[in-house]
């Protein structure tokens, strides 16, 4: 379980305690002022660090130092329940997609802000005139094959790393699936969605990431992949 952490101290009992039992929580840290690292370390975590910022950089240190077959990512801010991962887990075992995303249905006010939302429902109509794919959200909470992920070569290091991932799987051919997760008030300030002016530099990164042409990636069969079909239900094959 790879949680990026950046000042999360407040969040981190909630958090960790949420984690399944057999699984190691990864916390990587990305320059925390506020203790993070030492009390992840204290609750039991596994820290990585990671000292180029960004949120990208933070994610793909702790896919980097990951060890098992099938990786998870969640924010690490209390917003999003990592036990809601095991089904993503099972479905990603059972061969019946290649990457889980949670699709975040906010509850109680305060939980998505509107500029945040806005910001969500332009990429995802974005997405889907790139690659086919008929998602809602490009949420942080998601699993994968380790060395699938990592064969995707991802480059962005930043806001854009979420999406990337998704874009660069539809172009390998990827199965993604996606499942309502509940989302709530995040613990703390946001470092990226926390206000207009770093809602549109997400999407900034985003737009860039969506303008790259299709990468030469391995599909899951192990040939370069090209196209992509989309069939009911939105999951991509």
């Amino acid at each position: 379980m790879v949680l990026p952490c950046l000042n999360e101290a407040e969040a981190l009992p909630w958090v960790l305690a949420r984690i399944p039992p057999t699984w190691r929580a990864l916390v990587v840290d990305n320059g925390s002022t506020d203790g993070s690292p030492e009390l992840a370390r204290a609750l039991g975590a596994t820290v990585v660090q990671e000292e180029r910022r960004g949120f990208g950089a933070a994610c793909h240190a702790g896919l980097t130092a990951a060890t098992a077959d099938i990786v998870c990512f969640c924010d690490c801010d209390a917003s999003l329940d990592p036990s809601l991962l095991e089904p993503f887990v099972r479905e990603v075992r059972a061969g019946e997609a290649d990457l889980v995303l949670g699709r975040r249905r906010p509850q109680g006010r305060g939980a998505w802000p509107a500029h945040a939302r806005v910001g969500n429902l332009v990429l995802a109509r974005m997405l889907r005139r790139r690659t086919g794919l008929r998602l809602h959200d490009l949420g942080p909470l998601r699993a994968g094959r380790r060395e699938q992920l990592l064969d995707l070569a991802l480059t962005d290091r930043r806001s854009g790393y979420p999406l990337q991932m998704v874009v660069r799987a539809a172009d390998s051919g990827w199965r993604v699936a996606e499942h309502d997760v509940p989302y709530l008030p995040r613990s703390g300030a946001s470092k990226v969605t926390g206000t207009w002016r770093g809602t549109w530099q997400a999407v900034r990164d985003m737009r860039r990431v969506l303008s790259e042409p299709p990468a030469a990636v391995p599909s899951r069969d192990g040939t370069t992949a090209g196209s992509l079909s989309v069939h009911p239900g939105g999951t991509a094959q």
